[in-house]
Parts: C-alpha cells; structure tokens; sequence
C-alpha cells in the first residue's frame, strides 16, 4: 500500500469516490501543491497531477507522486492522459482544478490555447463539460493588467470557477489550502442544500460586570464552525454568527461577530433563513453592570444577575435545529431535556451532548427526534457536523 493511501479520508468521506486532477503551472505557489494534494486525500478524493515545464523547475514531479501515490504527467505520450482523465470516456475525473494558475496559463486557456500538459488537459476538460476551478497566483501588478482581468472574465463566463486570489505583500495569492478543499467538495460534493440560506449561531456570548470585566460561558465554537463549513459545501449560504471563540473562522464564510445577550438578541431580529443551527452558549444571567471599574480591592463581592429570555424560542424558520450541553447526568435524562427543549422552542430536532464527552476535535452527542427517537453520533466534529447537516437537508427532499 502506498504511503498516500493511509491518509485516504482520514478527515473526511466528502470526496469518497471522487477522481480530482490537479494541474500545477509554473507560479512559487507551486510549493504549496504537496500539502494540497495530501489535504484532498484526507478527505477521501483520488488525486491525478499533471505538470507544465515550468511547473517542474519548481516542484519536483517524485514530489506529487510521492504525494499523490500515481504516476505524474509531465508531457502527453501515447496513453492520451487529457483524454483519459478529462475527455467524454467512461470513468473519467469528477474535476479539473489548477492551482496555482499563472497569468500565462489563464490567457491560454481563455483563447482555447494548449501548447502545455496543464493547458490541454484544460480544452479537454472545457470541451466535455468537465467542472474546472482555476485558482490564480501571480504578482499583483499582474492580475490588475486589464486583459488578465478580461481573460478571467472569459473564462467565469465559460462557466469555469475562478477563486479569488489573496491579495497581500503586493501579491495575488493562492486562498489558504482550506478554502480551495472546500470549494473542490463544493463543486463534487451532495450540493442538497443549494439554493438554501443556512445560519449557524455560535460561540458564547460575554456579559459585561463593569466597563472592564465580563461573566461568560465556556466554548470553543469549534462545532459552529464545522456546521457552517459543512452547509457551505453542500452548497447553501451561509452565514455565520459568532460570539467569544478560539476556534479560526474559515475565510470564505461570511462571519458576523457578536458580544452580549443583547448583541445576539438585536441580531435575531434578522433571521430570514431556510436553516438555523444555534449551538451558541448562551448566558442564562446577566450581572447588572457597573459604570467604571469594580474595585479589586474589596475581600467579597456579590453581583447581582438577572435571567434572560431564551433567543431560540424567537427563531422561525422551516428548520430550527436547537443545542443542549449538560453534565453529570444520564444519557436519559439527557433526551428528556433535548425532548423538553423541542417542545418549548418548537425545534425540529435536538442536537444534545454531556460536556466531559466533548474533547478538542472529537465530540459524542445524541440526536433527539420530536417523536422521542434518538440517534447517537461519535467522530470528528467535522464527521459529526456533517451528519447533523444531513438530518437537516432530509427536511427539503
């Protein structure tokens, strides 16, 4: 077995199945392709390389094979690899995507140009119908020259996916490998949700003591995270609201940061969604707040709290997909509050967890059904996310 083949969907099934052809051309960017390779593979894709010249003074072509576990295609010969990956034949790729792209090989394939392996992989891609992403890297006195842009047009209007580059340090930059993974499953993936407008609430909240101090809740927003990146790959948009974290927020999903009780509640106010997933930690209590500073010099202190409305019962949408975090009590007691939730807050199901089973990156929670049913789920928050998004997309089919 080949290295490559242990890492296959280590992270993910997203891609399970799936044959991507990666094309690598001739930008620094290229550097970054091993660990691209790699990331899709962990995701469960089968991972295709085909190089330009240029591509292959930067990186090595023993790189991609060793990253890929298959042999790279540097120049077409007898086997017609464009034909055999991309043409109109039966098992052929599920895409095309080039990363990096440079301007050169953008233009070319704007004027339907291949004097490159990348660049006729590309016209037979485009030719038989084949999804293509183009992820451009250049300096960025390049990509503002005007027939660039015009080419790039050109090519969005072929109906290519050109992801927009990062751009920094006067360069236009490959997005982060992350984000060029997601759109890959984006364009592969179930795409059951597309069409849908998907919020997720989440992260904890922070309630001010004084002007300086806060009460809060403990969470990562890790799960809120993974629940956004899984509707956005199934092809909803989507919007993330989200409170206290330290869980990094994806690029490409659109964020909106919240504070207090009062932040969130002037927010919800705005839910025009198809879905609402509302992990959020929520305080139950706010101190009355002190103008200035509490002195921290006093031996006792006693604060008085107040008790907020619950947010949830004033979402409406077609589905409410509501959270339930407790500890120290049993798994039945457990989806007797899940159940209790649903009835108050008319939820449509309830995503329900004891806090000492939720460890960095992996997480245990139980799914109740209004009917009482309940569903266990152990994995990766991603793997879990995923699932709880699939309990969410049966409500459209």
């Amino acid at each position: 077995m080949h290295p490559a083949d242990h890492l296959r969907g280590t992270k993910s099934d997203k891609l399970k199945g799936r044959k991507i052809v990666l094309g690598v051309t001739g930008s620094i960017a290229a550097v970054e392709t091993v660990k691209l390779c790699r990331e899709l593979i962990r995701h469960g894709a089968d991972v295709h390389v085909v190089m330009s010249k240029d591509a292959q003074q930067i990186v090595h072509p023993w790189a991609l094979e060793f990253a890929s576990g298959r042999p790279v295609t540097t120049q077409i010969d007898g086997r017609v690899q464009h034909v055999a990956l991309c043409g109109e034949v039966p098992d052929r790729a599920d895409l095309y995507i080039i990363a990096p792209a440079t301007a050169n090989t953008i233009s070319k394939i704007a004027c339907g140009i291949d004097d490159t392996s990348v660049t006729t992989f590309a016209t037979t891609a485009l030719g038989s119908g084949m999804p293509v992403i183009i992820v451009p890297a250049m300096h960025g006195s390049m990509i503002n020259h005007k027939t660039i842009r015009e080419n790039i047009d050109e090519l969005s209007a072929h109906g290519v996916v050109v992801l927009e580059p990062r751009l920094e340090e006067s360069k236009a930059k490959m997005p982060d490998i992350d984000h060029i993974v997601s759109e890959v499953i984006t364009r592969v993936g179930k795409a059951d949700l597309r069409g849908r407008r998907v919020l997720v609430i989440a992260g904890a909240t922070e309630e001010p003591m004084d002007d300086i101090r806060v009460v809060t809740n403990k969470s990562s927003g890790e799960t809120g995270v993974e629940l956004a990146r899984a509707a956005y790959e199934r092809g909803a948009t989507v919007d993330l609201w989200m409170g206290r974290c330290d869980t990094p927020i994806p690029s490409f999903l659109h964020t909106t940061r919240f504070g207090s009780f009062n932040d969130l509640s002037r927010l919800s106010k705005k839910v025009k969604h198809d879905i609402v997933f509302f992990p959020a930690a929520v305080s139950d209590y706010s101190p009355e707040k002190v103008d200035g500073k509490i002195p921290s010099d006093k031996d006792r202190l006693t604060i008085t709290l107040k008790r907020n409305p619950k947010l949830i019962d004033r979402i409406r949408a077609k589905v409410v997909v509501g959270f339930k975090a407790q500890a120290g009590i049993s798994e039945d007691a457990l989806a007797a509050e899940a159940l209790g939730l649903i009835k108050r807050s008319r939820c449509t199901f309830v995503v329900a967890n004891l806090v000492e089973e939720v460890k960095r990156g992996r997480t245990r929670v139980t799914i109740v059904e209004k009917d009482g049913s309940t569903e266990a789920l152990e994995g990766t928050k991603s793997q879990v996310a995923d699932r709880i998004i699939d309990c969410a997309a049966r409500m459209f089919r």
